[in-house]
């Protein structure tokens, strides 16, 4: 196989990257290791089927205000979006032998936005128009070796086979600790490999519970459905009901990835209905459902080093490639971003930087200049 760009990662880095690449003529392969599109974007219903009107047990929240080109990007699709909802009192817990506390909210601003269907509209809108033969999914890539004109990708696909794409370039739309695990030859320089393994994963260490219910009860008290916790096991808590009206509350775990391992999901998941038993009623331990999603588990997502929480990812403008590779490699995974690193807008901001790289060493005016 040849192209002219290969992708690596088929989250939403990647596939902004490929829709930039569609529209500038170019041709590309994007190679994605799950079976799915959308990397740590994933919207679920409660049978945790991928779905378009979901939960997102991935990321959910954009703001506008604060990320122009999410926000751009959101109106190019014509994806229709409505506000967290935050209306009510929000319920803090400090103590376990205390009641919580319930106070008035300030209003929100910047506004949390987020799409209607779910995170996975957006995956959806930027796959549509794109070839189905240059996406392989369910494919690794093991190892990526420059050769004098080109570079080679060994990959391994579902059947068992090892081909070779041979591309001009490589677009590495994936967390840079999982690029470290990928052999490069010639060997990537120690101070680059240094840094690509020091840049925390965003989601990583972490996790999302959902108890999915009939109808928003908390609403009917006056509640938000937001909560902060010191006592746990969820940390902050959030309503999470869709735009269709499917009610549900979620929250992030306060507890490290190796307790809720040692747990189980089963004993975990008790826990937080008792939890949300406490903060918003006793109709809360009955939900009609539950869904829960451990990044830290997630062999696609997290690295051992990601288990314990290392901050959020640094914005910084220094150049991500060293040495032969410099002239062959972009890095455009969110974590690479210079702004909003980790976040979609990350995402989006670092696709747009990688592809712009990739068209000036292949001599292509970019997307702006075509402007």
């Amino acid at each position: 196989m040849q192209t002219t760009v290969a992708i690596i990662g088929g989250g939403l880095a990647g596939l902004y990257a490929a829709k930039l690449l569609h529209a500038a003529g170019i041709s590309f392969i994007l190679i994605e290791a799950r079976e799915r599109l959308g990397g740590r974007i994933l919207t679920t219903d409660e049978a945790r089927t991928l779905s378009r009107d979901g939960f997102d047990l991935g990321p959910s929240w954009f703001w506008p205000q604060m990320q122009p080109q999410m926000a751009a990007l959101v109106r190019e699709l014509s994806l229709a979006t409505f506000p967290q909802h935050n209306n009510g009192d929000v319920v803090f817990e400090r103590m376990s032998r205390e009641t919580p506390w319930r106070y008035r909210a300030t209003h929100q601003e910047p506004q949390s936005m987020r799409l209607v269907g779910g995170s996975a509209t957006l995956i959806a809108a930027l796959a549509e128009p794109l070839q189905r033969e240059s996406i392989l999914l369910g494919t690794h890539v093991r190892q990526i070796a420059l050769e004098s004109k080109n570079v080679a990708l060994t990959i391994a696909k579902p059947d068992g086979t090892t081909p070779t794409i041979l591309a001009d370039q490589v677009i590495a739309a994936l967390p840079p600790r999982l690029l470290a695990a990928i052999s490069f030859s010639p060997a990537i320089d120690p101070a680059t490999m240094q840094r690509w393994q020091d840049t925390p994963t965003w989601m990583a260490p972490h996790a999302k519970f959902f108890a999915l219910y009939d109808r928003p009860f908390w609403r009917d008290a006056g509640l938000s459905g937001t909560a902060q916790s010191l006592v746990g096991p969820l940390g902050e808590i959030h309503d999470a009901t869709t735009a269709s009206g499917k009610a549900a509350l979620f929250g992030f775990p306060s507890v490290g990835a190796d307790t809720r391992a040692s747990l189980g999901e089963a004993v975990f998941a008790q826990a937080c209905l008792e939890q949300f038993a406490r903060l918003f009623g006793p109709e809360a331990l009955h939900p009609r459902a539950t869904l829960f999603k451990d990044w830290a588990a997630d062999p696609l997502t997290a690295t051992p080093d990601d288990r314990l929480a290392g901050g959020h990812p640094v914005p910084s403008a220094a150049p991500w490639v060293a040495g032969a590779w410099q002239h062959h490699l972009s890095l455009g995974g969110s974590e690479s971003s210079p702004a909003e690193p980790g976040y979609m807008a990350g995402a989006v901001t670092a696709a747009q930087r990688a592809v712009a790289e990739v068209m000036r060493r292949l001599g292509e005016p970019s997307q702006a200049s075509r402007k």
